[in-house]
Order: structure tokens, then C-alpha cells, then sequence
């Protein structure tokens, strides 16, 4: 992210904008500093400006440094979604990088989204996806959640998933939110937060997947 000055934000923006190659709208910014002049004559405004393709640019060199002196071929590709990214990764071994029940990969999900919201100061959606098994998995936990939620609507007994991480959670949130009579909710702390699925007699708001 780059630090602009104008004398205005207007002026500043439109500067920004032509270094980038972008529009203006296309722009997120952040005032850091606003002088006042007098009568308008020494005023300035100084903010760190980026755009999406900042993001990415941020993103092939995180995780260029992240894999410097892997010893294995390493294909990356990044692909803008919805205002945010998919990060598509392909291996010689990709076994390692997914690790066991997916728990590596899941965990780098977690430092990449850290290290991106934290160098953009804002919660950007990334996901970071090798050999499609996330994508993969999605579809398999819509599946099992829709399942699963015909049974709690037959039996009226409410069911607890399997602990999943936040982003896995948050298909299953998805997925049913639209049911009538079923209602999902996130309960348990830390590696043991899990959803459950339940039945109402009347359909209520699905609560929304939260930012663990």
C-alpha cells in the first residue's frame, strides 16, 4: 500500500487512480494526515491508497518469500472473486501442503488472511486452495449439511457437526440459510467450535458466519 499527498483528496485520489490504471471508485483509502491552511493556501492531505491489484501483487510476493527455498516445483495462481481472491495452488507434493484432515492448509489460510487484513488495514476474502481439496471439500460439507438437515426436519432433533474451521463453518451457514424450519449456530471455543443444526418451528435468521 502507497503513500499519496495532495492538496486535496480529490487531487490526490486522481493521481492515485492514474499511477494504478484504475478509476477512482476502484480505490480503498486511508487518511493519515490532513493539513489546514490558511484561506485554503498550504493545505494538504497525505493517505495510503491501494487497489485490487495491490492485493495481488501482495499476495504472489507473500507468498514468494513464504515458499523461497521450497524443494519442489510450486505453481501459484490467483484469480479475483466477488472482491476477493482465490489463491489456486498445484505441487509436486501436494499431500504436505494439505496435510492431514486438511489442517495445514487451513492454518496457512489463516496467516494469509491475517498477513493481507493487516497490511490493508481491512478484511479482504481470501482463500488459499491446493489442487481444488477446498473446493472439493465445499462440496461435500453442502452436501452433508443438506443431509443432515433433513434429518433434523424429520426427527425435529437438533444435530452437532464435527469441529470445522471458520471458513468450512461458514459453508455450512450458507448453505442452509435458506431453509424453512432449520436454523444453524456456531457453539464451542477455539479448535472445538463447531455448528449445529436445529429445528423451529418458525424459520428465524441463520446466524451469520462469524470472524473467528
Amino acid at each position: 500500500m502507497k503513500r499519496y499527498t495532495g492538496k486535496t483528496l480529490e487531487e490526490l485520489l486522481a493521481a492515485a487512480a492514474e499511477e494504478k490504471g484504475c478509476a477512482v471508485e476502484d480505490l480503498t483509502y486511508f487518511i493519515v494526515e490532513e493539513k489546514k491552511g490558511l484561506l485554503g493556501i498550504g493545505s494538504s492531505v497525505s493517505a495510503d491508497v491501494y487497489c485490487l491489484d495491490d492485493v495481488k501483487e501482495f499476495l504472489f510476493d507473500y507468498l514468494g518469500d513464504f515458499f523461497t527455498g521450497i524443494d519442489q516445483d510450486l505453481e501459484v495462481s490467483i484469480e479475483e472473486r466477488h472482491g476477493g481472491f482465490i489463491v489456486r495452488m498445484n505441487a509436486e507434493n501436494n499431500a504436505v501442503l494439505i496435510g492431514k484432515m486438511g489442517k495445514t492448509l487451513s492454518a496457512f489460510n489463516t496467516v494469509v488472511r491475517a498477513a493481507v487484513n493487516a497490511e490493508f488495514r481491512k478484511r479482504i476474502d481470501v482463500l488459499v486452495d491446493v489442487n481444488n481439496y477446498k473446493e472439493e471439500r465445499y462440496r461435500k460439507l453442502e452436501a452433508m449439511a443438506r443431509r443432515t438437515a433433513k434429518q433434523v426436519m424429520r426427527s425435529h432433533v437438533d444435530a452437532e457437526l464435527d469441529p470445522m474451521p471458520n471458513d468450512e463453518r461458514k459453508v455450512i451457514h450458507k448453505a442452509l440459510n435458506d431453509w424453512n424450519h432449520i436454523q444453524t449456530q456456531s457453539e464451542g471455543e477455539g479448535s472445538q467450535r463447531h455448528v449445529c443444526i436445529c429445528y423451529v418451528d418458525e424459520k428465524s435468521a441463520t446466524e451469520e458466519a462469524e470472524e473467528d
